[in-house]
């Protein structure tokens, strides 16, 4: 497994620029921070600009201030785990690494 971190002058990308540095990487798994609530907007976006890229195998995670009412719509959209704040760190890296050993994640939105 590749690691690729996204330097921190694109922290603030918008969903086509982080979906196409994933593809650019071969990113396995995209990681999404939400602290400001555009979470179910960008997230969809995010999932939609990697499957225009061939991407559809990539995870999505979603960690943040994420109320458990947008659990289903980001479900839906295709996101494979939401992690908020006090999650147990080892056990959420456990979860994905799991599921990309188990096998490779299959398309959108069924990747849950």
């Amino acid at each position: 497994m590749r690691v690729f971190l996204s330097p921190l002058d694109f922290m603030f990308q918008t969903p086509v620029e982080a979906a196409q540095d994933a593809i650019d990487n071969d990113a396995q798994v995209v990681g999404v921070s939400s602290q400001a609530g555009a979470h179910k907007t960008l997230v969809p976006e995010l999932i939609e600009s990697l499957k225009a890229r061939g991407g559809e195998n990539v995870l999505v995670i979603v960690g943040g201030i994420i109320p458990t009412a947008d659990d289903v719509a980001l479900k839906q959209a295709g996101v494979f785990k939401i992690y908020r704040p006090g999650t147990h760190i080892p056990t959420a890296i456990a979860e994905v690494l799991e599921r990309l050993e188990a096998s490779p994640p299959k398309p959108w939105p069924a990747n849950s």
